[in-house]
């Protein structure tokens, strides 16, 4: 039956299109961010798709598939394909349906005769099988148990780990009532409830999943609750030596805990202690690619009870592979969003674990735990230097000549002008480009080529507003604490990546007193590829829940406000 008003067309492929025209649209929105991976946006239309993984994580959070085949046949305007049903359904019944347990020191994988018989015909698998002890049992290789699971994961069938997890070395912590520095703490309730959906009451179904929360509502304060409820040592990973050095001082700062408990693993510093918190980049760094990532070992180096994986959808190949051969080692995973735009989020699920806890983070901004950021893409048109040379250059390189596009200056200039006073954040992708910012606006510049000392000096001027613009790259995407800007405008990217557009507006989202308000500024060349990349860019953010307004620079006056602009692009 065919129902003209509803939002959604479900297609045979298992994608779907939203028409975000449609009144009831705002409702279906969040429903669909539960169990299906957004695509593309074209005009109001929204194009989604279910994947064997975005249904796996709906399920290990709750949902039914008989609840979402519901779903959709409420919504959907011309019913649900009957093979897209039958899909799902397949789908759903093979989560579950294959459990690794423990008996006596044996591993044992169960599951129904007939997956067997289909597993069986996977010659992948037959190095990490021990013994066949049946038509439903094998017995699986203890320390292949990582990858065992990696591997049935991509050819679809997901495991329950149930084989349980070791205790680890025992550590003594508590959380702080008052923080060190003399501030009441405590946790806040989403807090507390994604540490009680990791844990899971130390039930055996506990101890391995991933924890999404926006940026600036206190993924690290998760990460330590956790530490303090299991009470072992532990193993920290981050994305930057900038955001190790933050966890450090967080943890000072809010457990029992002291200095002799935490150490940092860097190049200057290789002290392991019962928390321990090191780089991506330490452990995957080799003078040759022929040479072993010597730091690896630090995943052995003492009995660690738990692993965070900080920013895990950041997560190396190497330490995928490493994480696959300790299974046995509680982990977590925090991260503001699961995109990887590798495709690797199979890895991510079958390692580290299943999502566990979801905030949307409109949300959080509703719960003013988070900033209320208005996004804005304004149109620049291209330099008239350099028509010439992008006619004639290569796909990529139109990207780039159109990201450094020089007319972009002036728009910054405008913008400053008009947030004058506001700490101010200037993101791009090049250097060169930056450099020239820099320089034109007599403003620092934060690159990866700036030593650690020299970049804590400017992040400490930036929060104490001796600084008001900051240029910087993209080591600023990540973990780094500036709860004071404001403002950032944003002059390239790298490519399509919707996880660098999130972390950059990530930037403004903690709280703020006077408003809590942000701004976050796109500046994109117009008619050229920098705007298809633009909105893939832009597309977790929509699914959030956010707009962009949008805007050409030749329409924008020095002498009027933003919000009184009148021709807007459509």
């Amino acid at each position: 039956m065919i129902q003209q008003n509803k939002a959604i067309i479900v297609q045979s492929d298992l994608t779907i299109l939203l028409d975000e025209r449609l009144p009831e649209s705002q409702f279906v929105h969040p429903i669909l961010k539960t169990f299906a991976e957004t695509i593309k946006r074209t005009g109001a239309i929204h194009m989604y798709r279910i994947t064997p993984i975005s249904l796996w994580n709906a399920l290990s959070m709750g949902y039914t598939c008989k609840k979402i085949v519901e779903q959709l046949k409420e919504y959907a305007r011309y019913g649900v394909p009957m093979q897209v049903e039958a899909k799902l359904y397949a789908w759903s019944n093979r989560y579950g349906k294959l459990t690794l347990v423990t008996e006596g020191n044996k591993l044992i994988l169960k599951g129904e005769r007939e997956i067997f018989l289909q597993l069986s015909s996977h010659g992948s698998l037959n190095e990490w099988i021990g013994e066949l002890r049946g038509e439903d049992e094998w017995e699986i290789k203890a320390e292949y148990r990582g990858l065992l699971k990696q591997e049935l994961g991509r050819l679809g069938y997901p495991v329950i780990d149930l084989a349980g997890y070791h205790t680890g070395e025992v550590l003594s912590v508590e959380l702080r009532d008052v923080t060190k520095k003399g501030q009441p703490f405590s946790l806040r309730q989403y807090q507390k409830q994604a540490v009680d959906h990791f844990v899971k009451d130390g039930s055996i179904l506990g101890g391995s999943g991933v924890v999404v929360l926006p940026c600036g509502t206190g993924k690290t304060i998760v990460g330590i609750a956790a530490l303090a409820r299991l009470g072992s040592a532990t193993l920290i990973l981050t994305s930057s030596v900038t955001s190790a050095e933050q966890w450090r001082e967080e943890i000072l700062d809010k457990t029992t805990l002291t200095e002799s408990d935490v150490a940092l693993h860097n190049g200057k510093q290789k002290v392991v202690r019962p928390v321990t918190i090191a780089t991506y980049q330490l452990l995957t760094h080799r003078r040759t690619k022929e040479m072993e990532y010597k730091h690896m070992g630090l995943f052995t180096e003492r009995d660690w009870g738990l692993i965070i994986y900080d920013e895990v959808h950041l997560l190396p190949a190497p330490v995928f592979r490493m994480t696959a051969s300790i299974q046995a080692t509680r982990r977590l995973g925090l991260t503001a969003t699961l995109v990887r735009e590798d495709g690797c989020a199979e890895d991510v699920f079958s390692l580290i674990g299943p999502k566990n806890y979801d905030m949307e983070w409109k949300k959080a901004e509703e719960g003013a735990f988070i900033s209320s950021v208005r996004c804005t893409e304004i149109r620049v048109a291209l330099s008239t230097s350099q028509e010439q040379s992008y006619k004639e250059a290569t796909a990529r390189s139109k990207l780039r000549i159109a990201s450094e596009n020089p007319n972009k200056i002036n728009v910054v200039r405008r913008l400053l002008s008009k947030h004058e006073g506001k700490p101010t954040l200037i993101i791009g992708q090049y250097l060169q480009q930056l450099y020239e910012v820099a320089c034109q606006l007599n403003a620092p510049l934060l690159t990866g080529e700036v030593p650690q000392e020299e970049r804590k000096r400017l992040y400490a001027q930036f929060k104490s507003g001796e600084i008001k613009v900051l240029v910087v790259s993209k080591v600023a995407n990540l973990a780094v604490d500036l709860p004071d800007a404001a403002v950032a405008i944003q002059l390239s990217g790298s490519f399509g990546s919707r996880q660098e557009e999130a972390q950059r507006i990530g930037r403004l989202l903690r709280p703020k007193s006077g408003g809590n308000q942000a701004w976050f500024y796109t500046l994109v060349t117009d008619e050229t590829k920098e705007t298809e990349f633009a909105l893939k860019r832009q597309l977790f953010m929509i699914e959030q829940g956010y707009s962009y307004d949008h805007f050409k620079a030749n329409d924008l006056q020095e002498d009027r406000s933003l919000e009184d602009e009148e021709v807007v692009l459509r």
